[in-house]
């Protein structure tokens, strides 16, 4: 992603947000003028989001705004402006701003409006790619085939659609293809999470405002329904949907008409609705969370998408891609796992799912010393940690990398090694089991009382002086 561009030649402010930005691991640029800004503009940079102070020495942040308007029209320009500075902010909207920002202002509301204009600002590049361009789904999976067939059927169809999956599996990227595969394809997709924008604007973000609906309402303002007329409108993590909302989109999805919020005349829309939530939208019903009567309008047509770990085949697939997507971001070479690594990456639950994988190859990119990505270089909490599933199908692939470290290290001597830790290992784990019981032991695992009894004597599994006869003895377990 690229950075957000932050330009106030007040040291404090930038000081205030670069703390933040960093703290939200949000990548930043600060510049105590437009003119700097410029200068890295010319030298060929550019930001995802650009934040300005409005009267600065030099050019103003208004001169700066047209400018970026007129190299790049669908960059969001945050504003920042002081309280009683009204007429700047007109002037500002009038300029196409995205929005200005009062000062003094509350730290996280900055954060989460440029959060918006982060999520505002990859839709716009979206939108304007190339279908070829357009990020693919990857998986061989069997359950995403499925979901492939899935889009396939709805492309003939202009249904309702609700995308269910846990948080980073990929559901708008399912909903994008979904659109891309319609009779509407040539038509705006836009997309919005509900969950991350104020309960108190969220009204507006979706149906826009007229001028004069609410203060610093200086314009009239077109909200998500009407950017995507005719196309689609993808409405993400609906479950934490305000009540009173729910009420409203229930009305628009009946009928085909809202209002602006301060409006009085009736707005048509040809929008296709698609839903997505990681929670359980029939349980959040139960609980009286959520609207029933708009969950059986959304829950025309289901689409689940797998969590990573329901589909361990794709993660070398999916490793792999990430890696070259990530060098040809950041100009580099690609690099390559090891076998090692992939092994141990297939063994990961991965609860972020595909973004956190995602996220996990641009680290690598970044911070991995050489080309190929041995399994050190992963973060220590990842090389240390296998699901326990995981683990027991992919023994001989950790025997295998064993017996390799032996051969090279130990050569005359691995198979007796590796003899004696399987044996140690067996029946110990037996022994563990039966409370140090060696007859159960025995029988557990198939071998004689005799059998386990010297192996116990020969691999010094048990203490010194202990009457090896008593079939109760316990074991003390190394």
């Amino acid at each position: 992603m690229k950075p957000v561009w932050i330009v106030d030649d007040d040291k404090s402010i930038r000081w205030v947000l670069e703390k933040t930005l960093t703290r939200e691991k949000i990548p930043f640029r600060s510049f105590a003028s437009a003119g700097e800004a410029l200068a890295q503009l010319d030298a060929g940079g550019a930001p995802q989001v650009l934040v300005s102070d409005i009267r600065m020495p030099g050019q103003s942040g208004l001169e700066l705004l047209q400018i970026f308007r007129q190299r790049f029209p669908s960059l969001p320009v945050i504003i920042m402006t002081a309280y009683s500075d009204l007429d700047s902010a007109v002037a500002a909207f009038q300029g196409g701003a995205f929005e200005y920002l009062p000062k003094p202002f509350d730290v996280d509301q900055a954060i989460e409006l440029i959060r918006r204009a982060i999520g505002e600002s990859m839709h716009q590049i979206g939108a304007e790619s190339e279908a070829g361009l357009t990020p693919e789904i990857l998986g061989q999976a069997p359950a995403m085939q499925e979901v492939f067939r899935a889009i396939g059927r709805l492309s003939q169809s202009n249904a309702t659609v609700l995308i269910t999956g846990e948080s980073g599996s990929g559901k708008e990227l399912v909903a994008r293809a979904v659109h891309r595969h319609s009779s509407r394809a040539d038509k705006p997709f836009i997309a919005i999470n509900t969950a991350a924008i104020p309960r108190d604007l969220l009204e507006s973000e979706l149906f826009g405002h007229e001028r004069g609906a609410f203060t610093g309402a200086a314009t009239q303002r077109q909200g998500r329904f009407e950017q995507a007329e005719g196309g689609t409108l993808f409405l993400d993590e609906i479950g934490d949907m305000p009540a009173e909302l729910q009420t409203r989109l229930l009305r628009v999805l009946s009928d085909g008409h809202y209002y602006r919020v301060g409006g009085h005349s009736p707005l048509k829309t040809r929008v296709r609705i698609i839903a997505a939530t990681h929670q359980d939208l029939e349980a959040r019903v139960r609980q009286g969370l959520f609207r029933e009567d708009l969950f059986h309008r959304l829950n025309v047509i289901r689409v689940r998408l797998p969590s990573l770990r329901e589909r361990r085949e794709d993660i070398p697939l999916l490793a792999r891609h990430f890696l070259q997507k990530s060098a040809q971001e950041l100009g580099v070479e690609a690099k390559r796992f090891s076998e090692a690594a992939l092994r141990q990456l297939c063994g990961l639950d991965f609860p972020g799912n595909v973004r956190q994988l995602e996220n996990l190859c641009h680290w690598l990119t970044v911070m991995a010393p050489g080309q190929l990505v041995e399994l050190a270089d992963l973060p220590p909490d990842l090389r240390e940690t296998v699901a326990p599933g995981a683990r027991a199908n992919d023994w001989e692939g950790a025997l295998a990398d064993e017996v390799d470290r032996l051969l090279a290290a130990q050569a005359g001597h691995v198979h007796e090694k590796l003899i004696q830790t399987f044996e140690g290992i067996l029946i110990s784990r037996a022994l563990l089991r039966t409370g140090g019981r060696r007859i159960e032991a025995a029988q557990a695992l198939g071998i004689g009382r005799n059998t386990i009894t010297r192996k116990i004597q020969e691999l010094k599994l048990e203490a010194p002086g202990a009457a090896s006869g008593d079939e109760r003895e316990t074991c003390p377990l190394p």
